[in-house]
């Protein structure tokens, strides 16, 4: 039977104000005690979240989800690192990429899929230059002042 879908979808919005996405990838992520009912009720965070390798395997770091507030088994810390969960062929072209220089891997963001899990869209991203987020800037006002316009 087929669950009951999730509206919890919780963005990093800074990301793509400071890095342009060249690839994304959906991973799974390791949670452990009440995370996930924390993430369902949509107390978590992505801001100044990245993912970094440690031998071989995928991390998160500095992703943040708040304690549940019912009840006191499985407490968790919240600031911990979550291994994430992708195939090897997809950490073995990642950990490539992430070796060449500038680029990195940034949390985009997080929901629970349709089977129930929780899922991390995570991006190959390499940071914007200063002239980079004026022309994102703009871009975006000139969208803003078509949409008032009625274009």
């Amino acid at each position: 039977m087929p669950k009951a879908k999730s509206n919890v979808e919780i963005k990093n919005r800074r990301a793509s104000f400071d890095y342009e996405f060249l690839e994304t990838y959906t991973a799974g992520i390791v949670l452990s005690g009440t995370e996930i009912k924390s993430i369902r009720a949509g107390k978590a965070s992505l801001v100044d979240a990245f993912c970094y390798f440690n031998n071989g395997e995928l991390y998160v770091k500095n992703m943040h989800v708040a304690e549940y507030h019912w009840g006191s088994w499985g407490k968790h810390d919240p600031r911990r690192d979550r291994k994430l969960l992708l195939n090897r062929k997809e950490l073995n072209k990642l950990q490539r990429a992430v070796k060449e220089k500038g680029l990195t891997i940034v949390a985009i963001k997080l929901y629970i899929a349709q089977n129930g899990y929780a899922k991390l869209l995570i991006a190959l991203a390499r940071g914007k230059k200063e002239f980079d987020k004026r022309q994102s800037i703009k871009e975006k006002d000139l969208r803003r002042e078509m949409d008032r316009a009625g274009y």
